[in-house]
């Protein structure tokens, strides 16, 4: 039995992620829940998983949550109750991070503090402080277990009896597990979202319910914007690069419009190896939760004689600006890609809120990175006030 805390557990993973806790009532059980704001959810989650304890990110929300709370659920509050809930919820062996963006990086540490092994969905936190976050886990001997389905994938194909992948490695691997000698090139497939394969479409007139129009994943609006502009692959360009610890030059992204081959891993006898599945997300959350082993249950299956025909293609990169911003940022390193996550977090609420346009999100971008004086990465605080001015700066190219 392994015991769970789920961190954004009212959002698309954290829902999909109960799903599977249901599938596996012998082997899974939650111990606590966090969300931001939505109370009625989550409380009806712990009534129906028998949790005893959560957190709720907003204070006004919390207040109301610790009204409504039943005898002997204990209500947390703020960021610094989702921290709390992520270090103290007894038991716990697994943190499952789905939390929007920055949000999930105190707790993330709160857990690795605490000893306990990260279940990953929030690529923000290794974009903006991967260094840091993948020291603290050596230190403290915690494994990190990638649930994107890209890293999943990668996950999957780079383990073997004489290699452990390094997001999993507690101690300094021995000579002989020298993947970065073994690995030619990490290679993400990319959905392309709604437009990749849309040349016709004006990205500069593209509407709020045009980029939200997924057409292969059911995911919440932040991730699916992210999907629409491809910045999503330029941020899981330096997560992979902080999980399994190769460089940037040998990471590269291929767009698969039918997502059913997650990622590829090239090796340097010229083999490859890849990991097939329906575009389902529990497949790399189960996979997550009950690594090393896996766990019979129904999935949707893969039909391969129903699929004719699988296509790759290399992405714009002139036409999907965030990509390219996203490798340059990648590339320039130290605070650069805290920038460009704080920044393109502020560019896409705002167009979700109708205060810039589609092609104004990867314009914020591009200028606040401008503005930016690169530094090197300092502690947590540091992130934090990088973090900081790239939203304020951000905000004001919005309203500008």
């Amino acid at each position: 039995m392994r015991s769970i805390v789920i961190l954004g557990s009212t959002g698309s993973i954290g829902e999909s992620t109960l799903r599977v806790v249901a599938a596996l009532p012998e082997r899974l059980r939650v111990t606590g829940l966090a969300t931001r704001t939505n109370v009625a959810r989550v409380l009806a989650q712990a009534a129906q998983f028998h949790v005893r304890q959560v957190a709720v990110g907003d204070p006004a929300a919390a207040a109301e949550a610790r009204r409504l709370a039943p005898a002997g659920v204990r209500v947390l509050s703020g960021e610094e109750g989702v921290a709390e809930l992520a270090a103290t919820a007894e038991p716990a062996d697994t943190v499952v991070c789905a939390l929007v963006g920055m949000a999930g990086l105190r707790p993330v540490l709160a857990a690795i503090e605490a000893g306990r092994d990260v279940a990953l969905a929030t690529k923000e936190v290794l974009v903006a402080a991967g260094e840091l976050v993948m020291a603290a886990r050596l230190r403290h001997g915690v494994r990190i277990l990638p649930v994107d389905s890209e890293h999943a994938a990668l996950f999957q194909c780079l383990q073997s009896p004489v290699f452990t992948p390094y997001c999993v490695r507690t101690a300094a691997a021995p000579a002989h597990e020298a993947a970065e000698t073994r690995v030619s090139q990490l290679l993400l497939t990319a959905s392309g979202g709604p437009f990749a394969n849309r040349p016709d479409i004006n990205l500069e007139m593209v509407t709020i319910p045009q980029a939200l129009n997924h057409p292969r994943w059911s995911m919440g609006r932040k991730v699916t914007i992210d999907s629409a502009t491809m910045m999503n692959k330029g941020l899981e360009i330096m997560e992979a690069r902080w999980l399994f610890n190769v460089p940037l030059t040998r990471i590269d992204v291929v767009v698969h419009p039918e997502s059913i081959v997650h990622s590829l891993v090239a090796f340097v006898d010229g083999a490859w190896l890849a990991q097939l599945s329906p575009p389902d997300m529990r497949f790399a959350i189960q996979y997550a939760l009950t690594w090393p082993d896996r766990a019979a249950v129904p999935m949707p299956p893969l039909e391969l004689s129903r699929l004719a025909c699988l296509h790759f293609a290399p992405p714009d990169e002139q036409r999907f600006r965030c990509l390219h911003l996203a490798r340059q940022a990648a590339a320039a390193g130290g605070t650069c890609p805290a920038v460009l996550n704080a920044a393109n977090e502020i560019a896409v609420d705002a167009f979700l809120a109708g205060k810039t346009s589609f092609a104004g999100i990867w314009q914020t971008v591009e200028q606040v990175l401008g503005r930016h004086e690169r530094m090197e990465l300092g502690g947590l605080e540091d992130i934090l006030a990088v973090d900081q001015w790239a939203r304020m700066a951000a905000a004001q190219c919005c309203t500008a």
